[in-house]
């Protein structure tokens, strides 16, 4: 079997699953079996035996445990198989076939380092215990390993799945889930690890749904099985007790098949693997929740790590392969077939590993890593309480046992009673059933900056009462749902009803309820009636929580929003064009014969009128409100003042011609801005009354699903007031623009003034059949299009004849053509 070796005075055996998966192979019976084929190889337990070569190396150059005596190593691969992994522990205490057949048959190591599945472990522990053998596991966790009785001689430096049981129970019971799913790898580890935790929650009243089995070997039929029962099931939360390499098909299945709605559980076997760390993963798995053993950074680590190469030993085991991972090419050596004969990349040997940033070198959050360097030390230190029994008077420490004569039995004894602290602060021992005191991280995947993260919410662990509590950080968290809690009942959240009818043949969680009508919910179990719904709530389809109802308004997210914003800046922009238009031409004939101040103030005004739609779209406040109705009113009496006075103007001009009148010398620029002025006052007089009387205000008007968000006039008198005096400033306008219709000249502003009042005020006596008859968000629609249809209409009517003649036919522009009779 290939290996990892290095000779010593002490041997300790390692067995770690470098490759996670055995190839099957027929089995003839007539010739010899052929080699075990192993795939798939894994950084994660490669790293493993490299923090177990780490640590021999570091404890052969520390002075002060086990000086002058050297630890060595052979490690072995399992290929994660029960079969592969008792092969290579008995290739590991057998004796070398060298000796002769009288010589006494002692294992070649005093102790082993093995293995990460509690079923392979099960299989070695139940093997060597009755050799006592000692074997130290670093991530088998299944509670019946701590059977003294049957595993005498077995130890680990990870808590026993009886904790986790007890953490994830303690879990469930903390966020009120009576309701789950729970899967199971079809092993040791799994089977056992879902019944301690069952155990527990049974106790607590929690009902377990359905328990799914899976294992990496099964066939994709199997796995769809499982997939199809969570599917069919109305659980919500799923316990998932199942090693990293027998759930990555299920989480591709279930990846693929979309099923996004499940809250995961996650035992502490796969919520820190990197394999399933994906994006892809995390759209189902996403917010997934689990413990994990504290972690711990090992600086010295990463320099080790970074000087593997297949250059520097090129018969060492497994580096082959991992360059091959890592760097994407495989080193060629001796006996190595041509290039044209692998599909692998040969290297060119200018390959390093300096600048990777791969997670592999990443030693700052060390959980089973920090596992096997912990197993190797307790073993040294066993070592080392054996071998130096005594001290001499100087000081110094010399052997008191025969390196050659250390029986297993010893070792394991000394590992029973070894307590002491490493250089990072952690007190190492072991209880009387072999297992290390439980403490956990409660671990959450969260997407951050596109990479799944395994971010730390919680603890479980002994409190100062030398009792297990669990602490959790619920703001934290982040859940399949987002940051609401998941609901995992099954008739509790049953939405229909709190009169309970046990259903026969089913969990005692299950019962039939009474259905809730529309607007109520059941908001308590075993409630009498259905609470109903706040005014501005409305019950959910399921009847089982109030959901705020959809808000109705104009906004300017929807097309119709953005069509109105569209052309109240499209009306706006053209007034401010048209004023600088104006300006630029403001000594030209056209633009004095339209009396330029007026003029000018009345683009300004409609300018304001284009801008006062945007104040009717968007969602309304108590401010809003109050500004949309009196920035209307306040802008449409400046702009219908403005045509008041551009009016009186061109009336007075064309009387001024009749002999002895001199009307149009006392309706100067003074008199005119009098007239703009006092008749735009009264309207701000009568504004100012509104708001301090009864201003408008944000009102809410309720239906079955929704919620009408408008604006209240507060005062129906006042508004109305509003438009009457507006109404009666374009009434007077039409009457006096009409009289001066036919009075000559080629510039007879009142003829298009009258037209602009016709459209005026069509525009608004049309409006208000349509404003009460429209519905909700239409009301105000209805409403800002008056307002931009009528400010059209005064800005085509009045100024786009004039620019005509400056822009198209500016040979009229002239005193004599505008002067001139018809």
């Amino acid at each position: 079997m290939p290996s990892l070796f290095k000779a010593g005075d002490v041997m300790i055996g390692g067995i770690f699953p470098v490759f996670n998966k055995q190839e099957d192979s027929s089995v003839s019976f007539v010739k010899e079996p052929d080699k075990v084929k192993c795939a798939g190889f894994d950084l994660r337990a490669f790293r493993w035996t490299q923090v177990m070569m780490f640590a021999i190396d570091e404890i052969n150059k520390d002075s002060s445990l086990l000086p002058n005596v050297s630890l060595g190593y052979r490690i072995l691969d399992s290929c994660a198989s029960p079969t592969n992994t008792l092969r290579a522990a008995l290739t590991l205490v057998s004796s070398p076939e060298e000796i002769e057949p009288t010589a006494p048959c002692l294992p070649t190591i005093s102790a082993l380092i093995a293995e990460s599945g509690s079923s392979q472990s099960l299989a070695v522990a139940g093997t060597l215990g009755p050799f006592r053998v000692p074997m130290v596991s670093y991530f088998s966790t299944c509670a019946c390993l701590s059977d003294k009785g049957k595993y005498p001689t077995f130890f680990r430096t990870i808590p026993s799945d009886y904790h986790q049981a007890k953490a994830l129970a303690a879990l469930v019971k903390h966020f009120g889930w009576t309701w789950i799913g729970a899967i199971q790898s079809d092993n040791d580890y799994g089977r056992n690890g879902v019944q301690a935790f069952t155990e527990e929650v049974q106790k607590l009243g929690v009902c377990i749904a359905f328990v799914g089995t899976v294992l990496r070997t099964y066939p994709s039929s199997k796995i769809l099985d499982v997939v199809d029962m969570i599917k069919q099931s109305t659980v919500q939360v799923i316990l998932s007790f199942v090693p990293e390499g027998d759930l990555y098909p299920l989480m591709r299945e279930v990846v693929r098949q979309n099923i996004t709605h499940i809250q995961w559980i996650a035992s502490e076997a796969w919520i820190t693997a990197a394999r399933p760390s994906t994006p892809e993963i995390y759209s189902s798995f996403g917010g997934a929740i689990g413990f994990v053993v504290r972690k711990m950074a090992i600086p010295k680590l990463r320099h080790f790590l970074m000087g593997i190469s297949p250059y520097t030993d090129r018969k060492a085991a497994f580096v082959r392969d991992f360059w091959e991972k890592m760097v994407g090419c495989r080193p060629l050596s001796a006996g190595e077939p041509s290039v044209s004969e692998r599909s692998s990349k040969m290297c060119t040997g200018a390959e390093t590993l300096v600048d990777s940033q791969d997670l592999f070198f990443n030693v700052t959050q060390l959980r089973v890593s920090y596992n096997v360097y912990k197993a190797v030390y307790a073993v040294a230190h066993a070592l080392h309480h054996l071998i130096f029994c005594k001290k001499e008077r100087e000081g110094t420490m010399r052997p008191c046992v025969n390196l050659s004569q250390i029986q297993p039995n010893e070792v394991s004894d000394q590992l029973k009673t070894v307590h002491f602290i490493n250089q990072f602060g952690e007190a190492v021992f072991f209880d009387e059933n072999g297992d290390p005191p439980a403490s956990y991280d409660v671990i959450n995947w969260q997407l951050r900056a596109g990479q799944v993260q395994h971010v730390t919410v919680g603890q479980f662990g002994l409190a100062a009462n030398q009792a297990y509590e669990l602490s959790i950080q619920e703001d934290s968290i982040v859940w399949r749902t987002g940051k609401l809690i998941p609901v995992a009942v099954c008739s509790q959240i049953c939405p229909v009803g709190t009169r309970k009818a046990q259903i026969k043949g089913k969990s005692v969680c299950c019962f039939d309820c009474i259905p809730c009508a529309d607007g109520t919910i059941a908001n308590a179990t075993g409630a009498a009636d259905c609470s109903p719904c706040p005014q501005e709530y409305w019950s959910n389809d399921g009847r089982d929580q109030c959901i705020l109802k959809t808000v109705e308004f104009l906004s300017y997210h929807e097309p119709m929003g953005i069509a109105l914003t569209m052309v109240s800046l499209l009306g706006a922009c053209l007034s401010f064009a048209t004023m600088l238009v104006f300006i630029h031409y403001k000594d030209t004939p056209v633009v004095k014969a339209s009396n330029s101040e007026l003029s000018s103030l009345l683009l300004f005004s409609l300018f304001l009128c284009f801008l006062c739609p945007l104040t009717f779209i968007g969602r309304p406040t108590t401010w809003t409100c109050m500004l949309r109705h009196t920035t209307f009113g306040v802008t449409f009496a400046l702009c219908i003042s403005c045509m008041l006075g551009k009016t009186i103007v061109v009336v007075t001009a064309f009387r001024a011609t009749l002999p002895g009148n001199s009307m149009a010398g006392k309706f100067g620029p003074s008199q005119q801005r009098i007239i703009v002025c006092s008749c735009t006052v009264v309207q701000i007089f009568i504004c100012v009354l509104w708001l301090n009387l009864n201003p408008p205000y944000r009102d809410f008007r309720y239906s079955h699903r929704k919620i009408v968000l408008e604006c209240n006039t507060g005062s129906e008198t006042a508004f109305y007031a509003v438009l009457g005096y507006i109404g009666i400033l374009a009434g007077i306008c039409l009457v006096l623009a009409f009289l001066a219709r036919k009075l000559p000249d080629n510039f007879n502003e009142a003829k298009f003034i009258t037209f602009s009042m016709l459209i005026f005020c069509a525009v608004w006596i049309t409006f208000i059949p349509a404003y009460v008859s429209s519905p909700g968000k239409f009301t105000v629609a209805v409403e800002i299009f008056a307002i931009l249809s009528s400010a059209f209409g005064l800005l085509i009517c009045i100024f786009a004849p004039k620019c005509y003649i400056l822009f198209i036919k500016p040979e009229k522009n002239t005193k004599k053509h505008v002067m001139g009779r018809n």
